[in-house]
């Protein structure tokens, strides 16, 4: 059987990625959703096991010491981030085309491992204000966080040039079409 091939997607918060990759999974692409860990806090709206594996921070340590993850950040102090290799290798054994949904260091992270077999796509907004009016809009988060969250933003939005595609997500619509045609483009490739 043939390993199935990976899909980074990567952008500052509040960029769309998130939106573009449940787009994604509804699509005839052969994909299955890489489900990262976390040690922040549940939301309201999450399921641990469907949105993030959510750990301690205790849990989280003593995975990254027992080198479990292809890639791991701590984005802010005290919260973790990262990719379990066993989900990674669980999708690919199935033949499944792998879709990620990380932040912009565990993007270029997973794609310098894999190299070749992965397809790096960063979702870039329009601009810096209309990235603060989404995450404003979206009501999840204090103003000092959304100014934290921005500032990060702009710091990830440097990283643009080290994927191998570039969506900016002005128009939603837009945004699905050209990820969608990337990525049959990428999939239909053999494998190398």
């Amino acid at each position: 059987m043939t390993l199935g091939k990976l899909i980074i997607f990567s952008a500052p918060s509040g960029a769309g990625k998130t939106t573009i990759v449940r787009h994604l999974l509804e699509k005839d692409l052969n994909l299955e959703f890489s489900i990262s860990a976390t040690s922040r806090g549940m939301r309201h709206t999450e399921t641990n096991g469907k949105d993030y594996y959510f750990l301690s921070s205790e849990e989280f340590r003593k995975k990254i010491q027992e080198e479990e993850f292809l890639e791991w950040e701590e984005v802010y102090p005290g919260t973790f981030y990262g990719t379990l290799k066993a989900e990674v290798e669980r999708i690919r054994a199935s033949g499944k085309n792998v879709i990620f949904d990380v932040d912009v260091v565990g993007g270029c992270n997973i794609k310098k491992y894999y190299g070749n077999e992965a397809l790096a796509v960063f979702v870039q907004p329009p601009s810096v204000e209309e990235l603060r009016n989404r995450l404003n809009n979206r009501s999840t988060d204090a103003p000092e966080v959304i100014d934290k969250r921005v500032a990060k933003a702009e710091y990830e939005m440097t990283f643009a040039n080290q994927f191998d595609c570039i969506l900016v997500n002005e128009d939603l619509e837009k945004a699905f079409t050209e990820a969608e045609q990337c990525i049959r483009k990428f999939i239909e490739q053999p494998n190398s």
